[in-house]
């Protein structure tokens, strides 16, 4: 034994003994907590960056305490022995210390775990995946659709037990609040349209059919597609963010122990409230298109405030309003439905809230552009 130092701390002392043959052993005695961490990790790690070691023994056996912070000290001089490439042994520990430390896993800290590369899965399993994640979505879709009309015919059986206050909340965040965004587009939408078709009608010495143009295109088609997909932006998007927080958070599951049907207490309300105000909306869009064709059918090709209003009203019929209308109703019941799925199909946590939002637009509009589609076919072979 070439050498033997020793310290005193408060409630724990160690002692150094340097081997000839290089290994270095320190015996520790009294207690391993917060109160000595520092000063150990200090004295003994630059003890032993100092010497460099082959070979450090870690004496416990008059260890009368040892914590989460007493094992700290034990993997800093086990990093430090790794990092030189030098053999760390705990040895004479009792048996209360190694089941410590054996909570921590000890044995395994500071080993580095080999790289691992993840094997791609196969197209077939991709697809396979894809096929059984599509068939749970549509078999939760039927369900859900099932679980609305269900909530549906109860509130019709019942009106008292509708929400009244959040489908008015509901009413003011999906009509009212866009109002003005739905204004301003359908205005610049209908200045836009009656600006590009003078040039052509102009030719003709037909620039009173702008207003034809204008007038047909957006109460039949432009108005409400427009309309719907900036509700589907705003509040479809909302109503997904806001079930899927609270699906995360477990409240619609502390509902459902409570009693309410979180279908007709989340879900019905959005419903009717977009189912009310959308088809207003529409009128509003297509109100502020012949606005914009009459500011450039003024302005722009000589005609009159009179002339322009007196052949929109001649272009237009009770059914092409109704027609528009209809469409908006239908797009209003996709938008909510869908926004409520997506929400009511968050797994996971806040990314999952995101995914949810951004998908619960992109199917409103495809479902949007879709349905419109079909409106267009039925209004070619009914006529």
């Amino acid at each position: 034994m070439a050498m033997t130092s020793s310290r005193e701390l408060y409630n724990c002392q160690y002692d150094i003994s340097e081997n000839e043959n290089g290994s270095v052993t320190i015996r520790i005695q009294g207690r391993m907590d917060s109160s000595t961490t520092s000063y150990l990790i200090r004295d003994l790690g630059g003890r032993i960056k100092a010497t460099r070691p082959h070979s450090l023994n870690v004496d416990l056996q008059k260890v009368t305490y040892l914590d989460d912070f007493g094992a700290l000290v034990l993997v800093e001089l086990k990093k430090i022995m790794r990092a030189g490439k030098g053999e760390f042994n705990v040895k004479n520990a009792s048996d209360n210390i190694s089941e410590i430390l054996g909570l921590f896993d000890f044995e395994s800290l500071e080993k580095k775990s080999a790289f691992v590369k993840r094997s791609r899965p196969n197209i077939i399993i991709r697809l396979g995946a894809a096929t059984m994640k599509y068939a749970s979505d549509m078999k939760y879709m039927i369900s859900f659709v099932g679980s609305v009309c269900l909530a549906m015919i109860h509130i019709c059986i019942h009106p008292a037990s509708l929400r009244k206050e959040d489908t008015i909340l509901y009413m003011q965040k999906t009509g009212v609040d866009a109002l003005p965004i739905v204004g301003l587009i359908s205005f610049l939408l209908g200045l836009i349209m009656a600006f590009m078709s003078s040039f052509q009608l102009e030719q003709f010495g037909a620039n009173i059919y702008v207003a034809s143009l204008v007038s047909l295109s957006m109460v039949r088609e432009l108005g409400p597609i427009m309309t719907a997909i900036i509700v589907a932006g705003r509040s479809g998007s909302s109503f997904a963010a806001e079930i899927g927080t609270m699906k995360i958070s477990e409240e619609i599951d502390a509902l459902f122990t409570m009693g309410f049907d979180p279908t007709r207490f989340l879900v019905i309300p959005k419903i009717i409230a977009a189912a009310i105000m959308v088809p207003f909306l529409t009128m509003f869009s297509d109100l502020f298109a012949i606005l914009g064709g009459l500011l450039v059918g003024v302005s722009m090709l000589d005609l009159t405030a009179n002339a322009y209003i007196t052949q929109t009203i001649k272009t237009l019929t009770l059914f092409d309003i109704f027609w528009g209308l209809l469409k908006s109703l239908i797009f209003a019941l996709l938008i909510a439905w869908i926004g409520c799925f997506r929400g009511f199909r968050v797994r996971g946590g806040a990314a999952a809230v995101g995914q949810a939002t951004t998908s619960a637009v992109v199917s409103s509009i495809f479902l949007i552009i879709v349905t419109d589609s079909i409106f267009a076919v039925i209004l070619r072979y009914w006529g």
